[in-house]
């Protein structure tokens, strides 16, 4: 039986947080789907994003521990997980989400799973909101007289 494994996110500008999430996530079973959030997901979750949803999937889909990526639904996060049927669902470190109640509504839906927080990556002060800091504060000294 293949051990499909599911992870989601924006992944808006990947860095080295993002590759260390994916393959930890892969390392818990056979098969690596990914789950874009859709550009209106991020707005009303994180933040406007700076990659339009096609591209920040095919970016994704493209790093080595990802054997699919797919775009998210735009109305209910548990539609793709339905249509998926993973066995694991990999949270991040910083993820919102309640693992004991995902794995309820997920059982609720028909797809009894198990989900695993990966632990945060040591000395990772690269997210996507810290990277944009440093590029603006970095500029703002450059074009400073």
């Amino acid at each position: 039986m293949v051990v499909r494994v599911m992870a989601t996110g924006v992944f808006d500008l990947l860095h080295p947080g993002h590759l260390y999430f994916l393959t930890e996530a892969k390392k818990l079973g056979d098969e690596l789907v990914v789950v874009i959030a859709r550009d209106q997901t991020a707005r009303r979750l994180k933040h406007e994003p700076y990659v339009p949803e096609q591209l920040r999937r095919e970016m994704v889909e493209a790093l080595k521990p990802v054997d699919r990526a797919v775009l998210g639904s735009t109305t209910d996060i548990y539609e793709t997980v339905v249509r998926e049927h993973p066995s694991i669902i990999a949270l991040g470190y910083n993820q919102v989400w309640n693992e004991q109640e995902v794995e309820r509504e997920c059982a609720r839906r028909g797809v009894p799973l198990k989900v695993v927080r990966i632990p945060q990556r040591p000395h990772d002060d690269l997210a996507t909101r810290r990277i944009v800091e440093r590029i603006v504060e970095r500029t703002s000294r450059e074009l400073k007289p």
